[in-house]
């Protein structure tokens, strides 16, 4: 009996910044493409299958954006795997292939992109980088739950500015901050005993 021949896509989430790691059936992959989303329902990478070619749509947790690429069947299907590259930064934000591989690329993508926020606005590094990592590991918690991070105005869409000793939470349709403050024990501490986050809106 024959194991049906899988492959994994991995991918880190732009807006929890988590990261997403799925399996789908090659089988399946070549016949229909597919649709791969983050557990927080806000990023989403879509696979369409053409002929001899896959069309990606790639959500992209370096820059924030969103990449299109197109990548040969044999390419995607076939051997250890195809990584994709951010185009801003050269940095790889997406890797489909054998489950190991993708793993391992994931956690490496994971790592820089922490190591790439530690150094804040102007390259600033963090007041106590392991406060910081514990605090961005928290909000990726929090952010994965339902309702987790989400605006008095009613939105749930923000953008987040990784500043040397906090962290802001900004609503991405009224403006809005909160800040979430990340420089010492007692900081995340008091981060860890919110199970949700809400930015006040500018309209309170």
């Amino acid at each position: 009996m024959t194991t049906e021949k899988k492959r994994t896509i991995g991918y880190l989430c732009p807006v929890c910044r988590k990261p997403v790691i799925r399996q789908r059936a090659a089988f399946a992959l070549a016949a229909s493409g597919a649709v791969v989303g983050c557990d927080c329902g806000k990023s989403t990478l879509t696979i369409d299958a053409e002929e001899r070619r896959f069309r990606l749509s790639v959500p992209c947790g370096v820059c924030g954006g969103e990449h299109s690429a197109m990548v040969d069947t044999a390419r995607l299907l076939d051997g250890k795997g195809v990584g994709l590259a951010c185009p801003q930064t050269r940095q790889l934000c997406c890797f489909i292939g054998e489950d190991y591989e993708v793993e391992r690329e994931m956690e490496r993508l994971s790592l820089a992109a922490d190591k790439e926020a530690a150094h804040g606005e102007d390259g600033e590094l963090f007041t106590d980088s392991l406060i910081m990592h514990e605090v961005l590991s928290e909000l990726r918690e929090i952010a994965a739950r339902p309702h987790g991070i989400g605006c008095a105005c009613g939105s749930e869409r923000y953008t987040m500015e990784v500043r040397p000793t906090c962290v802001d939470l900004i609503c991405a349709d009224c403006g809005a901050r909160l800040r979430i403050d990340a420089a010492t024990d007692e900081d995340l501490d008091r981060l860890c005993c919110h199970w949700t986050l809400q930015i006040k809106g500018n309209n309170k």
